[in-house]
């Protein structure tokens, strides 16, 4: 079985994505690297649990909830928590106490629990409060800027925000971007020139390193549930 995976854009600059899941009859799946950290609220059995994820450098095998719903909020780099440094949450998370239907607590507050639809409204709300702040170094660097700053100033700012370095995040996003292309059905040599890989070898070990498939997997749809939205290409 897969999960029911679904992802939309923002038009808030601090939303990377927003997504949402259901588990169904999976129990485990591939969790792919990612750059962004995020807020994750899901039920099971009638329970509700909040928690805040965080970059991920590298893809593992994560459990699944069996019969959950999920609802996340990626936010974009270079913003961050308040109360919790980014770094802190590189390869780890931290599960929010006093979670229900309705509320979560998160920076001493308590929050309306969001649906995928209120996303925004509870972004532009931690934002109001402080809860969530921005470095808008990164967001200059990102569209390609050149601060008045030193290049060692850039990078000990870049990484204190994002908790990564900029070669990190790079390979990590053009990994997720190779996977996109050949579950969309592009050949292995194409998604080589295209994204600048070295060679298909090289391709290849990104996409183990960073996404926990191989080409042929991910164009064939194979391996088991994965934390990405790919989309196959149509079958006659």
């Amino acid at each position: 079985m897969r999960l029911r995976f679904t992802t939309r854009t923002s038009d808030s600059p601090w939303i990377d994505t927003v997504w949402t899941c259901t588990s169904e009859q999976v129990t485990q799946m591939t969790s792919v690297a990612t750059v962004n950290w995020g807020l994750v609220f899901w039920t099971q059995e009638g329970r509700a649990y909040a928690a805040v994820s965080g970059p991920e450098t590298g893809a593992s095998v994560a459990p699944v909830p069996p019969g959950a719903t999920f609802v996340g909020i990626e936010f974009s780099l270079g913003t961050s928590l308040r109360s919790v440094p980014t770094p802190a949450l590189v390869d780890a998370g931290a599960e929010l106490p006093d979670a229900t239907r309705r509320t979560f607590r998160l920076d001493g507050t308590c929050w309306a629990t969001p649906g995928p639809d209120d996303a925004e409204a509870l972004v532009g709300r931690l934002v109001r409060a402080g809860a969530v702040v921005r470095d808008p170094l990164v967001t200059e660097v990102r569209v390609g800027g050149r601060p008045a700053v030193s290049a060692r100033t850039v990078e000990r700012r870049f990484r204190a925000a994002t908790g990564l370095t900029q070669g990190a995040v790079r390979q990590i996003e053009r990994a997720r971007e190779a996977a996109m292309l050949l579950a969309g059905g592009l050949a292995a040599p194409d998604v080589v020139g295209r994204l600048a890989y070295y060679d298909e070898p090289h391709l290849a070990r990104a996409l183990q390193r960073y996404v926990g498939r191989t080409a042929r997997q991910l164009r064939e749809g194979a391996g088991g549930a994965i934390a990405l939205d790919l989309v196959q290409p149509a079958t006659s």
